[in-house]
């Protein structure tokens, strides 16, 4: 499988794919070494932990120079990736110190007087990571951490668009003393990833990515324990009491970081009437301002999408909206793999630019009276990841936090918000389960019961 640079095209390697007949070999190989995770102290978990860590902040440029060439990531961006990958590795070893374990009284009847029930948390087993091209480094250590953490193997999947930054990071991990076949990096097919998902001997799976994949992957799983993050079409609402100047840097960079590529990009923006015009006028002239270039350039705010054929779907998206009534406020402009910031207004439910998940660089702003309007227009969504308000009004922030149907409300920041220790994930169509290192280790272990006197 040739890999390519998406800015220029350029070659970077190429990467072999595991075939079918080797499924077996390598679910085989992570079961051996289950029990051997299984029982590793938390001093070893945590030890083996900050070696990863070590291990890539020793490569921390390499990291970054591969993330920007096989993604066109602008370095910005990969930098804080990387940065965030370090924090995730480093709060999965603080939390294997801390290891969930209870002590219960069962004498609430006579049949348990004097009996008291232990409960210990044990790795779930072998888990199978499938992790997405936008974050190649953080979202797949966001499925690797917490196995380690959890003393439970891994077998990992990346994106065929960016293999290149996780074969870097096996090498980081094969340098430490992790048990042999605790980490395992596969590429493949569709097809033959389906016969890892389909394995009995598998017995967790966590996908990132698609819903229609994901939702697919969930029926074939069988009796495995599914976590699911298949993205979402965030909404952010800026009240009339908002520090507009906050709300429209946090929503600039919410709207067109990564040319939109994030499972929480900003995609609506309900704006209160009173203040509409004078917010779209800043917002349309910070997304005519950003920097375009190339994603190694320091300076450089926005660049390529992950490929032309997504660029060309993001457009004809759009030209659907506006054949439909919609109004072109900036943008829609293509070249190549290159799509322009594009503000929107006036979409009309039925769009895929207003009710599917973009995944690109296009933000719809419209205006609304009343806080309630823009409750109701955010919850009109099969999607509930995250969403973000910008208001000085505690009653109003509660009354949408309590309203909201989404995994997550972020307070005066971008709905691209995220630190790597909170929970995170959604509903509806937007997936179940959540990652979040200690919040993802609730699904790799599994209580077990022992009633004692």
């Amino acid at each position: 499988m040739e890999i390519k640079n998406p800015y220029n095209q350029e070659v970077l390697g190429s990467i072999d794919l595991t075939s079918a007949n080797h499924v077996e070999t390598i679910v085989q190989r992570a079961n051996s070494a289950k029990e051997v995770c299984k029982v590793l102290s938390a001093g070893e978990r945590n030890r083996h932990l900050l070696s990863i860590v070590a291990g890539i902040k020793t490569e921390y440029d390499e990291f970054v120079k591969t993330i920007v060439k096989e993604s066109g990531k602008p370095k910005r961006y990969a930098q804080a990736e990387v940065d965030r990958a370090i924090q995730t590795f480093t709060i999965a070893a603080e939390e294997t110190k801390r290891l969930p374990h209870e002590l219960i009284d069962l004498d609430s009847t006579e049949k348990g007087h004097g009996l008291r029930g232990e409960v210990v948390y044990e790795s779930r087993g072998v888990v199978f990571g499938i992790a997405p091209f936008n974050f190649p480094l953080n979202l797949a250590v966001h499925k690797i951490a917490p196995a380690i953490a959890s003393g439970c193997p891994i077998i990992l999947k990346p994106s065929s668009k960016t293999p290149l930054t996780m074969e870097l990071l096996s090498r980081v991990i094969d340098a430490t003393d992790l048990p042999e076949y605790a980490f395992q990096l596969v590429h493949c097919t569709r097809e033959v990833g389906n016969q890892f998902i389909e394995h009995e001997a598998i017995d967790l799976l966590s996908f990132t990515g698609s819903p229609d994949v994901g939702w697919n992957m969930k029926a074939q799983a069988g009796k495995k324990e599914v976590v699911l993050e298949l993205g979402g079409n965030a909404a952010a609402i800026v009240c009339e009491d908002a520090d507009l100047d906050k709300a429209l840097e946090e929503l600039t960079v919410g709207g067109f970081a990564y040319s939109g590529q994030v499972c929480i990009h900003t995609q609506r923006i309900y704006i209160q009437n009173s203040v509409y015009e004078p917010f779209v006028n800043k917002f349309i002239e910070a997304a005519k301002n950003l920097r375009i270039g190339d994603p190694l350039d320091r300076d450089t705010d926005f660049g390529v999408m992950i490929d032309e054929s997504n660029a060309k779907r993001v457009e004809d998206w759009v030209q659907e909206a506006l054949d439909h009534g919609a109004n072109l406020i900036t943008g829609h402009k293509r070249e190549n793999g290159l799509y322009y910031p594009t503000v929107l207004s006036n979409v009309s439910k039925g769009q895929k630019v207003r009710d599917e998940e973009v995944f690109g660089p296009v933000v719809i702003v419209e205006p609304y009276d009343e806080l309630d309007d823009a409750i109701r227009a955010v919850n009109d969504s099969r999607w509930g990841l995250q969403a973000s308000i910008f208001t000085d009004s505690i009653q109003q922030r509660d009354r949408a936090f309590n309203q909201l149907n989404v995994g997550g409300l972020i307070h005066n920041k971008s709905t691209t918000f995220r630190v790597d220790d909170m929970p995170y994930g959604g509903v509806k169509d937007s997936g179940f389960g959540r990652e979040g290192i200690r919040y993802a280790m609730k699904d790799y272990l599994e209580p077990k019961l022992l009633v004692r006197e």
